[in-house]
């Protein structure tokens, strides 16, 4: 990675809010008191799973597809989240999906992706196996293949999340966020770093998947052998090289949390806030949880991502 790069655009977050589906813009944000009593800092949360994705995936899905000269049939892998965010903007347009997700993906987001029109095929043993197929599918059939982290009008619109935040006219310190392809860490950070520099970026990975992180660190694409965490929606094993060029000079950190810190969030997060997060959803909540000492009494925001949980975590999060 030779620095960052000038392929987003600050304008193009502007552009992507005013045309984006108005049933993702404007989510709930809030100084939590109780958080910010409990970690020794004043802690905004902004809830992006209100929405009938339960996701921030819509935004920059919504945002892409706007964009597209033609109805050319789409082919992406996903998780869940982006593949269902891809499958309701491709539908409302009337563009024909076909998402590829591991034979170990959350069997409800694999329902959720085709309720939204997506047909939805397993190949694979995680996600990085899954793109790799679609990517050969969507060659051989000659349709558009579709990454997220890797698309420009995805991280823009994501950034909207960002351009939000700093409305409301509160100075944040540090920004936590979760980070899997980089859509949302880079689309944050790009309108972050436009309008209030001084203002840290941190990004979580999940320690079980640290390919990001190696990756950031190294300015070079390190892929890992395999992924072992809880959080499906950030288990990146190759990461996007074109997102880890956007990091450069956008993110000043990357961290990475223990699935028992992520099930600590994803605990206090149902306590405090009274929503069920998943646990990608949560894991810039785990990050500063993990970090807080380091910034007492500062002024910190962290983004509740992702709320599609798989049943067999929810009886943990109950249970405490």
């Amino acid at each position: 990675m030779d620095g960052p790069t000038v392929r987003l655009s600050a304008e193009r977050v502007v552009q992507a809010y005013e045309v984006m589906d108005p049933i993702f813009r404007d989510s709930p944000q809030y100084l939590s008191e109780s958080l910010s009593s409990l970690l020794g800092l004043r802690l905004w949360v902004k809830n992006e799973t209100f929405n009938p994705l339960k996701s921030f995936k819509g935004r920059g899905a919504d945002f892409y597809v706007s964009q597209l000269p033609s109805a050319q049939a789409l082919v992406c892998a996903s998780a869940g989240n982006f593949g269902q965010a891809l499958a309701y903007a491709a539908r409302k347009r009337g563009v024909p999906l076909t998402v590829y997700a591991a034979r170990t993906a959350n069997p409800a987001k694999v329902a959720a992706m085709r309720g939204f029109g997506a047909t939805v095929l397993l190949h694979g043993d995680d996600f990085d196996a899954a793109k790799v197929e679609a990517r050969r599918v969507a060659d051989e059939a000659g349709s558009l293949f579709v990454e997220d982290g890797r698309e420009a009008a995805i991280t823009e619109g994501a950034g909207t999340i960002g351009l939000e935040l700093l409305r409301a006219g509160t100075h944040f310190d540090t920004i936590f966020l979760p980070l899997g392809n980089g859509a949302l860490i880079n689309g944050v950070a790009l309108w972050t770093k436009t309008h209030a520099p001084d203002t840290k970026i941190i990004g979580v990975c999940a320690e079980g998947a640290p390919a990001m992180k190696l990756s950031f660190e190294s300015h070079a694409v390190h892929a890992t052998d395999s992924v072992a965490t809880i959080a499906d929606g950030i288990a990146v094993r190759v990461p996007v090289p074109e997102a880890l060029g956007d990091m450069q000079g956008l993110v000043d950190n990357v961290v990475t949390v223990t699935d028992a810190q992520l099930m600590q969030a994803m605990r206090l997060a149902l306590e405090h806030t009274g929503v069920l997060l998943e646990p990608a959803g949560a894991a810039g909540l785990a990050g500063i949880i993990a970090c807080q000492e380091k910034w007492h009494s500062d002024a910190v925001a962290t983004v509740f991502c992702g709320a599609n949980i798989h049943s067999s975590l929810v009886s943990k999060v109950l249970a405490g």
